[in-house]
């Protein structure tokens, strides 16, 4: 199981906040969005938090519940579209945080903002337009904007916010760790 755990590569910016979900009691289970591999689902799975991954990729899906049986945690597995135009795919008012790395659909911001409890957490972490010098995305409609990502969630109460280069490996993203007013 070791080796399997060995495997994990969780987001540094979870890694740094995740005393989040330790130190409180959440207001509902944790949805980790277009969670690909899940090894953000798992890293908190193995804390002891009740997780959710989700994801369009039924592949991804399936390499993510054979990696947590091997690393012996517990995540439940959400096959979604995230995109569909003019629907919400996310139930409102049930989760107590919400992950998203490395995915920008901005349709789906609003419909992140329903699907949070009040006092629940966002950790985001996505890429801004300085990318294309270090590699994909190059496609603007995936890239923020300078400030956009801090914009989107001005009315919430900030715990962290970073925007520019991050190292290992080198890319340009925005991360902020937020709280849904009460």
């Amino acid at each position: 199981m070791s080796s399997a755990k060995s495997k994990l590569k969780p987001a540094q910016l979870l890694v740094e906040q995740s005393g989040l979900f330790l130190e409180e009691t959440l207001p509902g289970p944790v949805l980790d969005l277009a969670c690909g591999k899940a090894h953000n689902s798992i890293f908190l799975a193995l804390k002891g938090v009740e997780v959710i991954s989700a994801d369009l990729s039924s592949e991804a899906l399936q390499r993510a519940g054979e990696l947590a049986v091997e690393c012996g945690a517990e995540i439940t597995m959400w096959q979604v579209d995230l995109e569909p135009e003019g629907v919400n795919p996310l139930p409102r008012d049930a989760y107590g945080a919400i992950l998203v790395f490395r995915y920008l659909h901005r349709p789906l911001i609003p419909c992140i903002k329903k699907a949070l409890r009040k006092g629940g957490l966002l950790l985001y972490e996505t890429f801004t337009v300085e990318q294309p010098q270090f590699g994909k995305p190059r496609n603007p409609d995936y890239l923020l904007q300078p400030g956009e990502l801090s914009h989107m969630f001005a009315d919430w109460e900030e715990i962290f916010y970073f925007e520019g280069i991050k190292e290992n490996p080198t890319r340009a993203v925005a991360q902020i760790v937020c709280r849904k007013k009460v």
